[in-house]
């Protein structure tokens, strides 16, 4: 179980790979933001632990690039702080954002639900179809109308929240939870953010979705029609 560790400063690279080796992980230590991408190919890691400061390319392009050949996890690792920074990290795809200075246990937990999170949906055998959407869970692969379509692990695990109960509005709250149910990153607009680079990927047109629909001041929906002419967007839910 590889977990590759991008961190330039080399104490804290080897603070991190202590506590990844104590707690049963092959700790793989890269210290640029190239070393991290090759990683990626080579030793195809179960997660990556990214730090953003990073000589070459920083962790926001890494993570960019990371995302358009890979679905592996990642655990943004930043002295930057501000909701800003921990949103476009969500953006680009991560799963996780840890602001330095950092507690190595709670790393080490993050790690740990991050990869529980990614076993459970995994082990789900089955596949799940609604209006041109196919989910195949084992395999992690969707499609939209037979079009394969590239989500996170954030993202399936969104999708899959949706399409295993169409109709069902979820509260921004109780989708946090679905994404993160260990705590992780509860920061606000966390859920919008996915929601909308979930909609980017797998609705054809973004100013009539077809797919996943606005409950007004409660949270978001998966629509049962099968065209966006039979619902009335943004105007309230068929149930809770």
């Amino acid at each position: 179980m590889a977990v590759s560790a991008v961190e330039d400063d080399r104490r804290t690279s080897d603070l991190i790979t202590l506590y990844l080796v104590r707690h049963g992980y092959t700790a793989v230590p890269a210290f640029s933001g190239r070393d991290a991408l090759d990683l990626a190919t080579q030793h195809q890691p179960i997660l990556a632990i990214l730090d953003v400061m990073l000589p070459d390319l920083d962790g926001w392009e890494v993570c960019r690039r990371l995302r358009l050949i890979s679905a592996v996890p990642v655990l943004m690792l930043s002295s930057l702080g501000r909701a800003t920074d921990r949103i476009r990290g969500l953006q680009l795809g991560a799963d996780d954002y840890v602001v330095k200075p950092f507690s190595p246990k709670e790393l080490i937990a993050r790690v740990d639900a991050i990869l529980r999170r990614a076993r459970i949906g995994a082990s789900r055998d089955c596949v799940l179809r609604h209006h041109g959407l196919m989910v195949d869970v084992p395999k992690r692969q969707v499609t939209v109308d037979g079009r394969s379509v590239f989500l996170t692990p954030s993202e399936l695990r969104l999708l899959q929240t949706f399409i295993a109960a169409p109709g069902r509005v979820y509260a921004r709250e109780e989708l946090l939870r679905h994404l993160y149910p260990s705590g992780g990153v509860v920061i606000d607009r966390v859920v919008d953010v996915h929601v909308g680079k979930l909609r980017q990927k797998i609705e054809l047109n973004l100013s009539e979705p077809r797919y996943i629909l606005t409950a007004r001041g409660i949270g978001y929906y998966l629509c049962e029609a099968s065209s966006p002419s039979a619902v009335d967007h943004g105007r309230g839910a068929p149930h809770a």
